[in-house]
């Protein structure tokens, strides 16, 4: 195929009004969420989507200055220059033009990213065939696709206790299989929240998301985490994510060791290094990003690692349903996988429930695509229409134009 036009769009979603959530040590102020989306066109007038991020870490911008919008002018700029008129054989032909850009690591990765689930998008339209029936020809004898996949519900960040285990039971009563919350308020409140939270579901598996453990400037003491992980475990809690640093692979070992599930991977630069972390032994859950981790192929890769050992591919999913839909045509395909991140929002119209579970207002997660994903009772069923099987809504490059500064903001209680 000859690529005509590549273009990356930098959007915002403004929460208004601000929403300001406090954590052990501080407060955090919520602004907007960001969103890149890539458009590639072909000389045939084909047309694939995709969504890019920025980082790989919701809060990585915040730390080290990257944003949105940069990475939407590295698409427009590097990226365009490199492969618009270029005709590509095969996707890793364009992989390989942008590896030849002089880009940061991480940058380079997500541009792969983006380009790659784009292309496959094209290629499915192409071949009138969704893209999960084209990855399954990449893993060796591999079962039939599987487009009935369950969901986990990705949600509770710093509220009170009590707080999170309400909405663990919205959550239960919608249908998903698992609820992921965001600890962070205090040693002896996420002592009490994990107790809470597993005692407020009955059938619905408990995941925490414990970044926050080590990234604030407050950080918990090795002691402390090691605590809280083994009463996750002993609670029964399906996992711990991001107990320790992405790079404390002797953290991982040493928690592996209470016997806790642990998962992690969604902050690794590459697939090589989601393989190294797999490698170590200590992680359960592998999370890699069709958005982070070179798209498609890459995670395909990882998936492959996974494959007979005793640690599962679980995407990291954190964002649209554009890019919901990405990660479940990978699932799809992939042997030994079946469970997808479903980020719950405020109003979200797919979540049935008696009271609001969602974290914050995101409402270009939903306007992003046209129509809706095919989401029951916290179960999707991943579209067989060409391509993605989703139509991009173009209007919200006008409707949401792109905000300068951070998406969130941390104020840090006086020593």
């Amino acid at each position: 195929m000859r690529i005509t036009d590549v273009q990356g769009y930098a959007l915002s979603s403004p929460i208004e009004p601000v929403q300001e959530r406090p954590f052990h040590g501080g407060r955090r102020r919520l602004l907007k969420r960001d969103v890149v989306l890539v458009v590639v066109e072909t000389a045939a007038g084909d047309r694939g989507v995709a969504t890019g991020g920025a980082s790989s870490s919701a809060m990585r911008e915040y730390f080290e200055g990257d944003s949105q919008g940069t990475f939407a002018d590295v698409i427009e700029t590097d990226v365009a220059a490199a492969l618009e008129g270029a005709t590509v054989e095969d996707v890793t032909d364009a992989h390989d033009r942008i590896d030849a850009i002089d880009l940061p690591e991480r940058v380079r990765h997500q541009a792969v990213s983006a380009v790659d689930v784009a292309l496959y998008d094209i290629l499915g339209k192409q071949a009138g065939a969704p893209v999960y029936d084209l990855l399954v020809d990449e893993f060796d004898d591999a079962p039939a696709p599987t487009t009935d996949l369950p969901l986990y519900a990705s949600a509770g960040m710093y509220m009170e206790p009590e707080g999170y285990a309400e909405q663990a039971r919205y959550v239960e009563e919608a249908g998903f299989m698992g609820y992921k919350y965001r600890p962070g308020i205090g040693p002896e409140a996420d002592h009490r929240t994990i107790d809470l939270v597993t005692d407020a579901v009955a059938e619905t598996e408990v995941m925490l998301d414990a970044h926050t453990w080590w990234k604030l400037r407050d950080p918990y003491g090795e002691r402390v985490v090691d605590d809280l992980v083994a009463h996750a475990g002993d609670r029964g809690a399906y996992w711990v994510e991001e107990p320790v640093a992405p790079d404390d692979y002797a953290g991982y070992e040493r928690l592996a060791g209470t016997g806790t599930p642990l998962a992690g991977g969604e902050s690794e630069p590459s697939p090589a290094g989601l393989v190294a972390l797999g490698e170590t032994g200590a992680v359960s859950f592998l999370q890699g990003d069709v958005r982070h981790h070179r798209g498609f192929t890459g995670c395909a890769r990882v998936i492959d690692f996974c494959r007979g050992r005793d640690v599962e591919f679980v995407p990291h999913n954190f964002g649209t349903w554009l890019g919901l839909l990405a990660n479940a045509h990978l699932v799809a395909a992939g042997p030994e996988v079946g469970l997808v991140e479903y980020p719950v929002f405020e109003n979200d119209p797919l979540v049935d429930a008696s009271g609001d579970p969602g974290m914050y207002p995101f409402d270009l997660a939903f306007d992003l695509v046209v129509g809706e994903p095919p989401v029951e009772d916290g179960r999707l069923t991943v579209p067989d229409a060409p391509g993605l099987g989703v139509e991009v809504n173009l209007d919200v490059v006008e409707q949401y134009p792109y905000v300068e500064g951070p998406w969130t903001e941390f104020e840090y209680d006086e020593a």
